[in-house]
């Protein structure tokens, strides 16, 4: 499972859809993050899956998680940490959750 992070960010404005992995929306350049008070951070791997996904507030990580799939490109595990609280979710082959 080669999952090579790489090492840019990319910006977006929000998220649609419950799902996990978040499906980010809007996305928008580094240079326009001074007029935002809130956007959400991320990073993908070769594939274009997202590794990581941070939620900034006021300059200030809110959330983050993180995203590990199968070869396949199916989720696999997601850690969601908010508020201090960290919370694990696994996922079969077929991207159900356990």
């Amino acid at each position: 499972m080669n999952q090579e992070q790489h090492t840019e960010f990319r910006y977006f404005v929000s998220y649609s859809g419950v799902k996990l992995p978040l499906k980010l929306v809007n996305e928008i350049t580094g240079d326009s993050l001074n007029n935002r008070n809130t956007y959400y951070r991320s990073r993908f791997d070769d594939q274009g899956r997202m590794l990581l996904c941070q939620k900034v507030v006021y300059g200030e990580v809110e959330s983050e998680h993180q995203y590990q799939y199968y070869d396949d490109g199916v989720l696999k595990h997601a850690q969601i940490t908010e508020d201090d609280e960290v919370r694990e979710i696994h996922f079969n082959e077929s991207g159900e959750m356990l």
